[in-house]
């Protein structure tokens, strides 16, 4: 018995919703980070000058309603994945997977962005609707 997983009903709804997952929360954390001076003065405090605050917003936002819609996807997850490597090294500094200042969250996020990069948008997205998105950009 042969078994097609790619052409499968499941698979679809699999990789749109880890695709909207991903991208909501993504979407929530970046709009948060707009206009909050306890975020710039957070950052500052860190060494990242505080005129990052609007660079970093829009790094998450804009790649989650991205991948919420389904288009241009394997960027946007690629974005949110150095986004995701900088969380877990810069600001967590890899000390603990787990407790307080763990990067276990973030690891899965990076792990969930991994899985969009390698399979794409899926069938259900605005790229495979459209069809004109070359696929190495979907």
């Amino acid at each position: 018995m042969k078994s097609n997983l790619s052409t499968h009903g499941l698979h679809d709804a699999a990789q749109m919703g880890m695709r909207v997952a991903v991208g909501v929360i993504f979407i929530v954390h970046g709009f948060g980070k707009f206009g909050n001076p306890g975020f710039g003065g957070w950052i500052s405090s860190m060494g990242i000058p505080a005129e990052m605050q609007i660079p970093i917003a829009l790094a998450e936002f804009v790649p989650g309603i991205l991948l919420l819609l389904g288009i241009l996807t394997r960027i946007s997850a690629s974005l949110i994945s150095i986004v995701m490597l900088g969380a877990i090294f810069l600001v967590k500094g890899a000390s603990s997977l787990t407790g307080e200042h763990g990067y276990e969250l973030d690891l899965i996020l990076l792990a969930s962005c991994l899985v969009v990069i390698v399979a794409g948008p899926g069938r259900v997205s605005l790229s495979y609707a459209l069809k004109k998105v070359p696929r190495i950009l979907q």
